[in-house]
């Protein structure tokens, strides 16, 4: 058993825990901290601040093991990491010897969603849409999901050894399927210029829409912080952001499914806590007709099964099966 730090650090929070990671892979994780991005002026100082509250708890350990493996909502390679939604910037060639580690791998946030789901038990896998078939033991599969922004990443298997592809699939461009989308982009192509999907496909995004949909009602509404609308629009209080919210799920299926062709249509996956949150909307909305109306491919998409990844930890697991996967 091989015990290491990881670390998930997104545009919102930075989580930390220590692992382990046995013979086959297969992580486990210890208490997990979390920190606030914004309270911090970088990972350095992140990093000092878990290892007083590590040191304090008094059963973990003693000192902080010297391999780690860290996850940033970022693409990684080069030499300055600038986070994609947040300040901070990371210098690798710097940070390990910063951190004290001896063995650092840095790795994209939903990369580390893929090497968890790689990982993950089958009952941790839930069958949302489509057929219940395995993993291809030749193919890839998509796997994504919004939070801070909207993450994707991908598993090519072959002849069944799974191996994980960051990709920064998020920023692709975001494509209307109906007038009322066609209103939603020429509003924000105001405020942004251009529009990825992770403008409508991520937490930020709901408001995004449910200000965008008040425009086009013109209706007067009260302005809600992120969290608030959120619990608004799946407990159904606020009818307005109860339609964004499905406006949301269209736009998730759509994006969904042209992952899917591009990647090679053999299964997906969506993951993160946002989508655990609203599995049940999910399952009541236009999600999976979009994700199927495709055309010619329709019949194809209908056969795709759409699995949810459920782990409260997805990121910091994965990180973990990450380290295991580059070490064995």
């Amino acid at each position: 058993m091989k015990e290491i730090i990881v670390v998930d650090v997104g545009g919102t929070n930075a989580r930390f825990a220590r692992a382990t990671v046995n013979g086959s892979g297969v992580p486990m994780l210890g208490k997990v901290r979390k920190y606030k991005v914004a309270d911090y002026t970088s990972l350095t100082e992140t990093w000092a601040a878990f290892a007083r509250d590590d040191a304090a708890d008094g059963g973990s350990g003693g000192a902080l093991p010297a391999a780690a493996v860290i996850a940033f909502a970022a693409p990684i390679g080069r030499d300055v990491i600038k986070l994609t939604n947040s300040n901070w910037v990371i210098r690798p060639a710097a940070l390990a010897g910063e951190l004290g580690l001896q063995h650092l791998r840095l790795i994209n946030d939903f990369e580390a969603v893929a090497y968890a789901v790689s990982k993950l038990p089958a009952d941790n896998l839930q069958l949302l849409f489509g057929e219940d078939k395995p993993f291809p033991e030749n193919g890839a599969v998509t796997i994504l999901g919004p939070g801070t922004g909207l993450g994707v990443a991908m598993i090519v298997f072959d002849q069944g050894t799974p191996h994980v592809v960051a990709t920064e699939g998020g920023h692709l461009d975001f494509a209307p399927l109906d007038i009322v989308e066609t209103r939603l982009l020429d509003g924000l192509r105001r405020k942004y210029r251009r529009v990825s999907v992770e403008r409508i496909v991520s937490g930020p995004g709901l408001n995004n829409i449910y200000e965008s949909l008040a425009v086009i009602n013109r209706e007067k509404v009260e302005l809600m912080d992120d969290a608030d609308l959120w619990a608004a629009a799946l407990d159904g209080t606020i009818a307005l952001a109860k339609t964004a919210l499905d406006r949301l799920c269209l736009s998730y299926g759509s994006v969904a499914g042209d992952l899917a062709l591009a990647h090679g249509p053999h299964a997906v996956v969506l993951a993160g806590g946002l989508t655990q949150r609203m599995r049940d909307h999910l399952l009541g909305s236009g999600f999976h007709a979009r994700f199927t109306a495709k055309g010619r491919y329709e019949s194809l998409m209908a056969s795709i099964p759409i699995r949810l990844a459920v782990h409260n930890e997805i990121g910091l697991y994965g990180a973990a099966a990450a380290y295991r996967e580059k070490n064995a």
